[in-house]
């Protein structure tokens, strides 16, 4: 299948879903993004940009947007979802009669969902046809959504539980600039980058407090042991934490200033309430759900994970950032790789 025959549908026009779209019809691809936004269908279409998630690109003139979910998916062989994952299951349960067994789907959706406690892969496998979901492929990885629009170089990977499919979406999605990996562990991959995204509000956090570079690091390592930890716990390989979508995508959003996650972790660590720092925000920053859903899905596999357990408390329970910390530091001394 050559570029000009493969229709692609991108399911959401966030600065993620937008880079993506972009990056596809780069490569000749026709694509489709849908929009929930009325004024970022009209901006797509009318100025080939989007100003509101991802302003300062010019995008493809074959990039083109729809508000409406039904018209994309119709007309594709490629899916791509890159919707917050608290919609997922929404969106996706009112078309899945619509979506066949030949076209191929693809998540770039991270978190956990808090009612349920799910992975992306597990909403997908419980609301599409069990042939869709079992070939279905997910991509994450370090990537912030301006880089990879401004072509700058970015590695990510890609999970199926079929080699084949994992092959043909790396094809699909490589570029000069952009470079996909290949993997099985689809849960490990899911994790990583669900979790980064908690600890990357911790590491923020710490940055507010004016803790320096050696707290940075500590939250950072610790973090991984965490991440690692709920990930075997569910079934993962521990060699996916010291990739690109475990390690790679936690160093990313715990260090980046395109961070979002780091970002809102900041302003809490200088003394700004949640409620009002989310209230500010157009886009979504993944980490205050999952640090939710991460702390729940903790408890209840029996799984210690401290930091992510003191950012919960933080966000959710109103525990001031320093106390946290002091928590943090007088737990009973430990071997490192317990």
């Amino acid at each position: 299948m050559t570029a000009n025959d493969l229709k692609i549908s991108v399911l959401g026009a966030g600065s993620w879903g937008t880079a993506l779209a972009a990056l596809l019809a780069s490569k000749g691809y026709d694509v489709t993004v849908w929009a929930y936004e009325d004024e970022v269908c009209r901006q797509i279409n009318e100025d080939s940009e989007n100003t509101i998630y991802l302003p300062g690109f010019k995008l493809p003139e074959n990039l083109k947007s729809t508000n409406s979910v039904e018209e994309a998916i119709i007309s594709s062989q490629l899916i791509l979802s890159v919707m917050p994952s608290h919609v997922v299951r929404g969106v996706l349960s009112g078309v899945s009669s619509l979506i066949t067994p030949e076209q191929i789907f693809v998540s770039a959706t991270k978190g956990i969902e808090i009612d349920t406690l799910m992975t992306n892969s597990q909403i997908v496998e419980e609301v599409l046809p069990g042939k869709i979901a079992d070939g279905a492929a997910y991509l994450s990885g370090p990537s912030f959504a301006r880089e990879v629009a401004g072509q700058l170089p970015t590695a990510v990977t890609v999970a199926s539980k079929y080699k084949n499919i994992a092959l043909k979406v790396q094809e699909i999605f490589s570029t000069s600039y952009f470079r996909v990996y290949s993997s099985d562990d689809i849960i490990g991959l899911e994790i990583g980058g669900s979790i980064k995204n908690v600890i990357a509000l911790g590491a923020g956090i710490s940055d507010g407090l004016g803790f320096g570079y050696n707290a940075r690091a500590a939250l950072i390592t610790r973090g991984l042991s965490e991440m690692t930890r709920l990930g075997i716990a569910l079934g993962a390989k521990a060699s996916t934490f010291s990739g690109l979508s475990g390690m790679g995508d936690l160093v990313l959003t715990c260090t980046g200033d395109l961070s979002r996650n780091r970002s809102v972790g900041i302003k809490i660590g200088e003394g700004e309430k949640i409620d009002e720092i989310l209230s500010d925000m157009n886009m979504v920053a993944e980490g205050v759900k999952t640090a939710k859903a991460a702390y729940l899905l903790a408890e209840k596999l029996g799984i210690d994970m401290p930091i992510c357990e003191s950012i919960y408390k933080i966000l959710y329970e109103d525990m001031e950032p320093k106390e946290a910390v002091s928590s943090l530091m007088a737990r009973d001394l430990k071997e490192e790789t317990n």
